[in-house]
């Protein structure tokens, strides 16, 4: 039986902007660094953001973007925090998709090695909730 999430791996050429990324954007703690060794496939360091372990591998970059993402939880009284947080750090932001009204907001960006990262404001639950209303007005 799963029990949850373990850890999240994200292959990057430049262990040091990638740290910059996650400390500066989600205030994750960086936790591990192999520093010049190698204990498992390349260079590597770990971080803690919101008790979610992150790991980070020196290695080629994903060849193209594309929507596969990881989205973590704000509250939306932090959403102009966390627009400002990406900016700072020079990241390329996705405009938002088209929403249900109710079902929470997100902010998306790219880092460097082209991952795609959601910050969002809503749940499941509530997302759920919305798409049955709308469906419901729709029939």
């Amino acid at each position: 039986m799963i029990e949850g999430l373990s850890h999240m791996t994200f292959i990057v050429r430049d262990l040091d902007r990638m740290s910059a990324i996650l400390t500066g954007v989600l205030g994750a703690q960086e936790v591990y660094s192999s520093e010049d060794e190698a204990f498992s496939l390349s260079r590597e360091k770990f971080f803690l953001a919101a008790d979610v372990w992150i790991a980070i591998m020196e290695g080629e970059p994903l060849p193209t973007r594309s929507y596969n993402h990881v989205a973590f939880k704000i509250d939306e009284a932090d959403v102009e925090e966390y627009r400002q947080r990406i900016i700072s750090l020079g990241l390329d932001m996705k405009p938002p998709r088209p929403r249900v009204e109710g079902e929470g907001l997100s902010l998306y960006f790219y880092d460097d090695d082209n991952h795609m990262f959601e910050l969002h404001t809503g749940t499941l639950s509530e997302r759920l909730a919305r798409y049955a209303q709308a469906r419901e007005a729709a029939a």
